[in-house]
């Protein structure tokens, strides 16, 4: 099979793709024919090693795919061969074929293309359980979201929307902005231009944010911390600047923040039937035609090293998906 392949900590351009064997059946496990796979941040460091899982090599990155069911394993019954599926796995999705474990692969609707589920695990997953679990959040509060334009910001925007909250954005640039604004975002903020502390409490007649989703840490974090309301959320989702902030506790106790951390991939192990839940009711409303996943770039897996940049250069909007059949 084609496969994307890592065979030493590097760059992007430091892959190749070679022909590989297919990989062999787990325990639990469903075999996908990939049809396509989703870029993720994550998958730029993994390749580094600087990402919490280092899988032995050679390897090929991709968290997550959607597909078609080859056969599963004995015992797995929520999926049969020929199903169209969504996967998420720890690696090995930039691929022709992956070999997934079985409670990671759920059947999508029939209206939802290879794409668009390739598209959908991750980012959907991460804001749907980081405003509804972790954040809490309430119809008529205000939610400001950084990287309002970027593949976890945008569902944010989208999902805040559907439940009730006002939605402040920020993103650089008019062109990112204007992808928040057509997914629901009520205010903008382009932080190239604006100070985000100020616009928030403009926009908010001085009060605040009451919750902030940050996927992008650095400045923007900094920003939110002055920005948010008495007994403010802040939900930290990553570091898309490249800057890990250092918190100035005395900031969080004066004005009794509450700062969360999450890292939604661990879910997976640490509450599986969360993230089930959280599924089920997520296709439930892509079925329903209330969301929309947004695909900015389309690559075919020669160029993993093309689509990795599109996202770490911040060209993208919403996903970078890969296609195991070239596209023009």
């Amino acid at each position: 099979m084609r496969a994307v392949v890592c065979r030493e900590w590097g760059t992007p351009e430091d892959l190749v793709v070679d022909d590989l064997p297919e990989p062999e059946m787990i325990d639990g496990g469903v075999r996908i024919a990939v049809k396509a796979a989703g870029v993720n941040f994550a998958d730029t460091l993994m390749i580094t090693g600087e990402y919490q899982t280092r899988p032995p090599f050679p390897f090929s990155p991709g968290l997550e795919v959607g597909g078609d069911v080859l056969e599963v394993a004995p015992g797995v019954t929520h999926v049969k061969a020929g199903d169209k599926v969504m996967g998420m796995t720890s690696w090995g999705g930039y691929a022709e074929q992956v070999v997934a474990p079985g409670e990671g692969v759920y059947k999508v609707p029939d209206a939802m293309d290879h794409v668009s589920a390739a598209a959908f695990p991750v980012v959907y997953g991460t804001s749907h359980i980081g405003l509804i679990e972790k954040l809490n959040l309430q119809a008529g509060e205000v939610l400001l979201v950084h990287g309002a334009a970027g593949g976890v910001g945008l569902t944010a925007v989208e999902i805040g929307k559907k439940l009730g909250a006002t939605v402040i954005a920020t993103a650089g640039g008019r062109d990112k902005l204007a992808v928040a604004k057509e997914y629901g975002a009520d205010h903008l903020i382009d932080y190239r231009e604006e100070d985000i502390r100020e616009r928030v409490k403009q926009l908010t007649d001085g009060r605040g944010a009451d919750c902030v989703y940050d996927p992008v840490g650095g400045a923007a974090f900094d920003a939110s911390l002055r920005a948010t309301v008495q007994r403010g959320r802040i939900l930290i989702v990553g570091f898309a600047s490249g800057t890990i902030p250092q918190v100035p506790a005395n900031i969080l106790l004066v004005k009794n923040i509450s700062l969360i951390g999450f890292f939604w991939g661990a879910h997976r192990k640490l509450d599986p039937e969360l993230i089930q839940r959280s599924f089920d009711e997520l296709l439930q409303w892509y079925e329903a035609g209330e969301l929309k996943p947004h695909v900015s770039y389309t690559f075919d897996l020669a160029d993993a090293a093309k689509a990795m940049d599109a996202l770490k250069s911040r060209k993208s909007t919403g996903k970078v998906v890969l296609t195991t059949e070239t596209r023009h």
